[in-house]
């Protein structure tokens, strides 16, 4: 009898470590599953985001005027991108169009910070290239992106390493393609069939956006309150971008990018200056290049005064290290 148990004994232990052993393979098989699966899914997405980049990349064709190349691999390197939003698309546009929307960006990740300066697009000064004095959202009308790039780098006395142009109506594709974005206006106003209220934040689609940032002539500060709503867009669609909903939607999020969006950044570049220069482009601080608004010979200008564009050109110098 005692044998007989004791080998009783015996089986229910096998069966028991037969049973665990059972477990352990199932949920290693499990577990592998789940690590393939997840491979093959961050996998495609790389795959996805390089692919829509290199749609997305165009060449600037500017003059360099570094000493040497920014390099933005190892994270130390202060940038500049030249942000512009070009209104061909927008009103049913199909021409080369004029760089509507200029915004000029510094990346510093030595004082973690990030500058972006409005740039009036009625400013008179030198088109490089084309031999004229002019306003400065014409250089791209007459001679693309190349001629932009050559224009603010002259008038600034800086470098400008990348750009980034997306036009109007792509803009409203994009934030349609986030699913939409919160601003919260600091004017009341109404603008084609929308109201909006001061202090009242409202959640925009892409087309309600646009009405919102396209508002000039009821604004009491004019085109310099028009370009603070649009910075506040653009501010909004790439935190937005930057969401766990977006992500999730990245594919949508992506195809709208690569159709409506162009820049000579690389997909490598790209990679790096997400990051690498995380705490710089988390501080904002932002500059208006500011004049006064005048006519000559029939056509409004805006007449930035040299001592206030030494002041910007100051900032920007100091922020790329150049001083």
């Amino acid at each position: 009898m005692e044998d007989e148990s004791r080998v009783r004994r015996k089986r229910k232990k096998r069966k028991k470590k037969s049973l665990w052993k059972k477990i352990l393979i199932a949920f290693l098989v499990v577990l592998l599953i789940i690590v393939g699966a997840g491979a093959f899914v961050a996998w495609r997405v790389y795959s996805d985001v390089q692919s829509s980049t290199n749609e997305m990349y165009e060449e600037a064709g500017h003059d360099q005027i570094r000493n040497k190349p920014v390099v933005v691999d190892d994270g130390k390197d202060p940038f500049s991108v030249l942000l512009m939003g070009i209104d061909t698309g927008d009103m049913g546009r199909t021409d080369q169009g004029r760089s509507d929307t200029m915004m000029l960006m510094t990346v510093n990740p030595n004082t973690e910070k990030t500058t972006i300066v409005s740039i009036p697009r009625d400013t008179y000064t030198e088109i490089v290239g084309n031999g004229t004095m002019d306003k400065i959202n014409h250089a791209y009308a007459f001679g693309g992106t190349a001629m932009a790039l050559n224009t603010v780098q002259n008038l600034f006395d800086i470098p400008v390493d990348y750009f980034v142009s997306v036009n109007m109506e792509g803009l409203q594709q994009i934030i349609d393609a986030v699913g939409g974005i919160d601003v919260t206006p600091e004017l009341t106003f109404n603008q084609g069939a929308y109201s909006f209220v001061e202090g009242q934040t409202v959640h925009m689609d892409g087309n309600t956006a646009l009405e919102y940032s396209r508002m000039r002539k009821k604004d009491p500060n004019g085109d310099y309150g028009r370009q603070e709503r649009q910075r506040s867009i653009v501010e909004a669609t790439v935190r937005k971008i930057a969401s766990v909903e977006s992500v999730l939607n990245y594919q949508g999020v992506l195809n709208s990018l690569s159709a409506n969006m162009q820049t000579n950044m690389s997909f490598d570049d790209m990679v790096d200056a997400f990051t690498k220069y995380n705490s710089a482009v988390s501080n904002i601080s932002q500059e208006q290049l500011s004049g006064t608004g005048e006519k000559q010979d029939g056509v409004y200008y805006e007449f930035i005064p040299e001592e206030e564009v030494q002041r910007v050109s100051n900032i920007l110098k100091e922020e790329l290290e150049l001083n």
